[in-house]
């Protein structure tokens, strides 16, 4: 079986992976490089959901790349416009020419005596018959995300199999779903079911049922600022001017949200209350038990959620599930929601390094077991990054930071003549903290295989922009925690780049 050879390997064609390789293109043109990407086309997270009103759950002015302005209307924008954005930033680029679809990558093992990761992969075929495939790269780069594609999670409810109806999970909605006139039960409080719940209520009835509260905040679709300024101004400061402006108020509420949570719980508290109807049950359904930001923030486009609630479309129940029943659900309560329709929004599985199988050296990795450098390298592990972005900001803010210093980093190796940069931890006692310090479900049912973070820098994430700035655009690579070293073997097989010169 022939391998190919390139520089770098980067996992995934969604917005984090298009980001890579137009920062490799740029701050690195020489070197070569290849997109493996499991699904048909472009577009990630984009192109994976359907269910209807897909959108996106942060503002379109941060969560866009930094190099291309975003002119959408709607600065919280629908799915598909979304997906268009990263597909267009590809093409321009000349990105989509390097992307192998249907290319799911099995196992990536690395040899120190080449300075090469071993990459397995399947490659299918229309008829869905699978090929292996055998590439290697001196580095990997993971841009898959960080949730199990192939299915999301839910809980074992019991009588499941009682039911008469429909019941799904939004990550595989059905396209040819005619839910007009039917009654649905979406089953979860978080970005998925907001986002569901006022969207499926334009023609059917729906009840978010949820088990505990969560924190919402209302925000207009579009950015009246963005669009004004995008008729006078050029497109980058159009698009940088607002961009800089959310990113400083989204950092000032968060960092408000942490010095003073009861004044911010209550703010927000009253902001759902001033949208709901006068003598609404705000204390039992939209007041949560734990603070601001110890999980994510839901954000609600021009009320539409409450909208919906306050017009009799929807409804909010909050109950725990004894069992679903023929006809429906029935609650600890004793009451029985009906149902033609259950949907389940529990959340995500979460996977690292998209599901790949990683060793060194013949040792299997268990990321579980090691600590994150700069919160994108992980401690023994040579030539690997991967794309993880903020809990409390959009996800592309950091995606950008992480791809400029990948090519930082791949830039001073090569001016040192060197082929290989591995974090080392000088502590082996270093006390481990939980990487992510939040409280949602997805993130606790998965703790253990999430790598740690320690005390203090290069081995804590960082969950502020303005730092990362510092440490990862203008601090210097080197450090005493980055290990760099040439390949063991002399006369290790040079690359297509490098033979190329």
């Amino acid at each position: 079986m022939p391998t190919e050879n390139f520089d770098v390997l980067i996992i995934g064609a969604g917005l984090s992976g298009v980001d890579a390789a137009w920062h490799l293109q740029k701050n690195s043109p020489k070197r070569t490089y290849v997109i493996l990407e499991n699904r048909e086309r472009i577009g990630g997270t984009w192109d994976l959901f359907r269910y209807p009103g897909i959108r996106s759950d942060s503002d379109m002015l941060t969560m866009g790349y930094s190099f291309r302005p975003w002119t959408h209307p709607s600065a919280i924008s629908p799915g598909d416009a979304i997906r268009d954005y990263i597909t267009a930033t590809a093409t321009d680029a000349g990105i989509d020419k390097h992307i192998r679809f249907r290319h799911k990558v099995v196992s990536a093992a690395w040899d120190s005596a080449t300075a090469r990761w071993n990459v397995e992969a399947v490659r299918r075929d229309d008829s869905g018959r699978e090929e292996p495939v055998q590439i290697t790269a001196n580095f990997l780069f993971s841009c898959a995300g960080y949730y199990r594609y192939a299915d999301g999670y839910t809980p074992e409810f019991k009588g499941r199999e009682s039911f008469k109806g429909q019941i799904i999970h939004p990550q595989h909605w059905p396209q040819a779903l005619d839910y007009t006139g039917k009654r649905i039960v979406v089953i979860g409080s978080g970005a998925t079911a907001v986002t569901l719940v006022p969207n499926l209520a334009k023609t059917a009835h729906v009840t978010m049922l949820q088990r505990s509260p969560t924190y919402y905040v209302s925000r207009p679709e579009k950015d009246a600022m963005a669009n004004f300024l995008r008729r006078y101004l050029p497109a980058q400061w159009a698009y940088m001017i607002p961009r800089w402006r959310n990113i400083v108020l989204q950092r000032f509420f968060y960092s408000r949200a942490k010095a003073k949570p009861q004044q911010i719980k209550q703010l927000l508290i009253k902001g759902v209350s001033d949208l709901l109807p006068q003598g609404y049950d705000v204390a039992t359904h939209f007041t949560p038990k734990y603070n601001p930001w110890d999980q994510r923030l839901c954000l609600v486009p021009d009320a539409d959620m409450f909208n919906a609630i306050k017009d009799g479309r929807a409804e909010v129940v909050t109950d725990t599930i004894e069992t679903f029943t023929a006809n429906g659900i029935k609650l600890a309560s004793g009451k029985e929601l009906a149902a033609d329709i259950i949907v389940t929004a529990t959340g995500l599985q979460l996977e690292v390094m998209g599901g790949a199988a990683i060793s060194v050296d013949g040792r299997k990795i268990d990321f579980g077991k090691t600590f994150t450098y700069k919160g994108l390298m992980y401690s023994g592990v040579p030539n690997l990054a991967s794309i993880f972005g903020y809990t409390n900001a959009s996800w592309t803010l950091r995606a950008d930071l992480i791809c400029e210093y990948v090519c930082r980093l791949l830039n001073t190796r090569e001016a040192k003549g060197v082929e290989i940069a591995t974090p080392r931890l000088a502590e082996p006692a270093m006390k481990a903290e939980p990487w992510l310090d939040f409280s949602s479900g997805y993130i606790q049912r998965s703790v253990t295989m999430l790598p740690k973070q320690g005390e203090k820098a290069p081995w804590r994430q960082n969950q502020n922009y303005f730092i990362d700035i510092k440490e990862m655009r203008k601090a210097p690579i080197e450090d005493a925690a980055l290990e760099f070293s040439k390949a063991k073997a002399l006369g290790a097989k040079p690359t297509l780049a490098r033979a190329a010169e």
